[in-house]
């Protein structure tokens, strides 16, 4: 039965059931009285009496045989219930008996292998203590062999018997001359003599400073002129090198390994751009960016490297998915609007390496940093990109301003963590440098690392990652990483007679170079059409 689409439930049920048997228990004792009185002439009340004796037996019957049927009901219940809590009982007695077998064979396997690792245990941890001692040895041998090798060289002995045997002759000689009666000097005039030939030296030392006060007096301020103009000619000199070397693209790359502490794996590399003169001599970064950075030249040279990081970092990336590059990169190429646009057109082309691609600047570029250069750095930020903090003078650094502006990596020297540069002003120890940065997804990179003793003193101080010319020294890209990237010389612009059209944007160079002709309109296509060529290509 249902009642409105839902099952009517067993109390209703037998409810239903009992009104049903009453009402038919009614029916039968009236049709019994009312047989009686019809059939068999009784009165009235002799019927109505029957009629009830016959209901009430029947109710009787009802109940006892309801009695019975519930006990009945009721024992086969209890009788399913005790079997199935005997089987529960069994179950739960054989689920224990399996959980105290595994619990026995997890012990046994934990004993075994505590068994094995107990032992290598120990023996790593007396291996490291024998790395540390070889390390210590090593880092002493080499001092010795740097004091023997800036001390004076001995002479061999048979030289200093020489020497000796050569000064004795000597003094024997002056002695047997000492005794020897002088005849050839005489007494009386030899005074005379000096005593005339005196005045007359004295004089003319006396006189020749009046004599003289003029040139005297001019000669420094005629050295001092002279030293400037040669300064000015060197640094035109070194203005025009760095200009040729821009226009003739003799910009080299070097990678220098950064690995990962202790296992020494090569994690990234650091990118370092090289200048070749004329005469093909090497111009280190030292060198030529002062220079390039007050004649405004290094948006160029950025411009040049970081198109050739992306060439070298998308080959990396063929062999290891893992591999990553740092690029420096200068503050003055952030304040550059054209330069700038075309490098942020780039990077935005080559999103797709960036998480491999990290951009480099030095501590003293980011704390002269005004709203230009973080608005810069925020575009690169949104593409991205990750940034390093990189030749770091003193250890007063903030990380959580650092992580919230893109920066994830620190570089500092070895022997500024291990306080061997002098001491330096900070809020917290080296030792805890490491574990404060790390709270702000911050990795710090001990850089400059040249000795064994270096590495095992930066263990302690939890350093992940270490660079250095122990692990190895910065090595030129080869020709066939960097290929077709030689004769491509309009990857910067180099219009240097409209250096103010220049900052006006992109539509007024494109003016320009329509109005120049087609020579110039060729050399002023800029990184940005490049960019858009090689991701088409790739």
């Amino acid at each position: 039965m249902r009642n409105l689409g839902k099952p009517v439930d067993r109390i209703t049920l037998m409810r239903l059931g009992a009104i049903f048997i009453a009402i038919c228990m009614v029916i039968i004792a009236g049709s019994a009285g009312a047989v009686i009185y019809s059939y068999f002439g009784a009165s009235v009340s002799e019927a109505a009496t029957v009629a009830v004796a016959i209901l009430t037996a029947l109710a009787l019957y009802n109940t006892l045989s309801n009695r019975v049927g519930i006990g009945a009901a009721v024992g086969h219940q209890l009788a399913d219930l005790s079997r199935g809590n005997a089987d529960l009982a069994r179950q739960v007695a054989e689920m224990g008996r399996r959980l105290a077998a595994m619990e026995g064979k997890v012990e046994a396997a934990l004993d075994r292998a505590r068994a094995v690792t107990d032992p290598l245990t120990i023996e790593i941890g007396e291996l490291g203590t024998l790395v540390k001692a070889l390390a210590e040895t090593v880092d002493a041998q080499q001092t010795a062999l740097d004091e023997l090798a800036r001390a004076p060289a001995a002479p061999p002995p048979g030289v200093l018997a020489a020497e000796a045997l050569a000064q004795l002759l000597a003094a024997e000689q002056r002695n047997e001359a000492a005794r020897a009666p002088r005849r050839d000097i005489q007494p009386e005039t030899e005074p005379q003599v000096r005593s005339e030939a005196e005045p007359e030296v004295t004089a003319e030392a006396e006189a020749e400073p009046e004599a003289r006060p003029d040139v005297a007096r001019a000669t420094p301020a005629a050295s001092d002129d002279t030293a400037a103009e040669d300064a000015k000619r060197a640094d035109a000199a070194m203005l025009a090198s760095i200009s040729g070397a821009i226009d003739a693209n003799r910009i080299d790359l070097y990678l220098q390994p950064i690995v990962t502490l202790p296992q020494r794996k090569v994690r990234y590399y650091e990118a370092m751009s090289r200048l070749r003169n004329e005469r093909g001599e090497v111009l280190h970064a030292a060198e030529f960016v002062p220079y390039a950075e007050t004649a405004m030249l290094m948006p160029k040279i950025d411009n040049l490297v970081i198109f050739r990081c992306v060439q070298v970092v998308r080959r990396l990336l063929l062999k290891n998915r893992d591999i990553g590059l740092f690029c420096n990169l200068s503050g003055s190429t952030l304040t550059d609007s054209r330069c700038f646009s075309q490098l942020l057109e780039f990077m935005d082309a080559n999103r797709a390496i960036a998480p491999s691609l990290v951009l480099e600047f030095t501590q003293d570029a980011i704390r002269a940093m005004g709203p230009i250069e973080h608005e810069s750095l925020a575009a690169l930020s949104e593409r991205g990109f990750r940034f390093s903090l990189d030749n770091v003078s003193d250890l007063r650094i903030d990380p959580r301003e650092l992580a919230n502006r893109g920066f994830r990596f620190i570089k500092i020297q070895a022997s500024l963590l291990l306080n061997r540069a002098g001491a330096t002003t900070t809020d917290i120890h080296p030792a805890d440098l490491s574990d404060l940065v790390g709270r702000f997804g911050i990795d710090l990179i001990a850089e400059k690392i040249e000795s064994e003793g270096s590495v095992v003193d930066l263990l302690d101080y939890d350093v992940r990652y270490g660079q250095g010319f122990l692990f190895s020294p910065p090595r030129p890209v080869r020709a066939e990483a960097l290929q077709g990237i030689a004769d491509r010389s309009d990857v910067v612009a180099r219009d240097s007679e409209n250096t103010a059209s220049e900052r006006t944007g992109a539509a007024g160079n494109a003016a320009q170079g329509a109005n120049a002709g087609p020579g110039k309109a060729e050399r002023s296509t800029g990184l940005a059409q490049l960019a858009r060529g090689f991701v088409s290509r790739s």
